[in-house]
């Protein structure tokens, strides 16, 4: 292999290692880029997405320079301190599989201190709990939705990743509060800090979540060996790979079709054709990588296919917005 070469694969390395991915590489020495990996920057995109689909489902966002400082401050709490929390807490918990799966994570590789984390995890509860109540304050809700919003945030990431319940031993329930967690809950932050959440908005994304248990199944797809070592019930180990593979692309084209349908029964026609096929191209990318090779292809059949399911999201949350739902 060429020294060019050699020098592309290692900043690749490092900065999958800084973003909290797969296939990283261990050696990183600043204490900041290791509190950086432990939150996996990765996998606040997402949660910044759904806070944008709760503003578009309320229907009431303009493009004011207050409201846009409060939808920033909202993707911050959702993204970088509660899933920067949720992420670092379950590193913490899951060290023992990391070591199996993923040695060179900061907590198995020793880069970082077991005092040193839990610091970091208590630290970036304690802001956002503080910026939720700062938002509620600010919005002048009566009832203090943002702070319950992200108090019950925290306990279900905390149940998720510790014992004695640690959801995501079982396969159905942890992945299912994994894609709450990601669709859900900032859907219903967004949307209550421009608007009313109500219970349709609730149930409607509870819905959604479903399709997200199944994006929830592909991470677990390349722990399969530690999962198996240490007892965990991830799908791919109870169903075995392949069947878990097509359990899991079900799960993600039926329930986004399933709010299709919802969107034409409250004649958004235009808004349900457009989430419709933009289900098509993450149907042809199931076929070409993910059935094919689960644990080979994981990574690039995510890239490939969740663009057209976020993408979905958004315009399920302006369809609300324009019903009024």
């Amino acid at each position: 292999m060429s020294d060019s070469s050699s020098k592309i694969n290692e900043k690749s390395s490092k900065t999958r290692q800084l973003l909290g991915m797969k296939g990283a590489s261990s050696g990183e020495t600043s204490i900041w880029k290791l509190r950086l990996q432990l939150m996996k920057p990765i996998t606040w995109i997402p949660l910044i997405w759904g806070v944008v689909c709760g503003a578009a489902s309320s229907g009431n966002y303009t493009w004011s320079p207050e409201k846009f400082l409060m939808a920033a401050a909202c993707m911050l709490l959702s993204g970088p301190l509660m899933a920067g929390y949720t992420q670092t807490l379950n590193d913490f918990y899951d060290r023992e599989i990391d070591a199996i799966n993923e040695p060179y994570r900061p907590i198995p590789s020793g880069a970082i201190s077991v005092p040193q984390v839990v610091t970091q995890i208590l630290v970036l509860l304690g802001v956002a709990v503080a910026l939720s109540y700062g938002l509620d304050t600010w919005v002048g809700h009566d009832f203090p939705i943002m702070l319950c919003l992200t108090l019950g945030g925290a306990f279900l990431a905390y149940i998720y990743s510790a014992p004695p319940l640690k959801l995501k031993q079982n396969g159905w329930l942890g992945n299912y509060a994994l894609g709450a967690s990601y669709i859900a809950l900032p859907w219903w932050a967004g949307h209550a800090l421009f608007g009313e959440l109500n219970w349709t908005i609730v149930i409607l994304t509870l819905f959604y979540s479903l399709a997200g248990l199944g994006i929830a199944v592909v991470n677990d797809f390349k722990s399969v060996e530690g999962d198996r070592q240490l007892g965990l019930k991830s799908l791919p180990v109870m169903f075995g790979v392949n069947t878990a593979a097509w359990v899991c692309v079900i799960m993600i084209d039926v329930f986004q079709a399933g709010i299709g349908a919802y969107l034409i029964y409250i004649h958004q026609n235009l808004y349900a054709a457009i989430l419709l096929l933009l289900v098509i191209p993450q149907i042809t990318f199931q076929d070409m990588y993910f059935l094919r090779a689960p644990l080979e292809n994981d990574v690039k059949y995510q890239a490939s296919a969740q663009p057209f399911l976020v993408l979905g999201m958004l315009v399920a949350g302006l369809a609300l917005g324009h019903a009024g739902v």
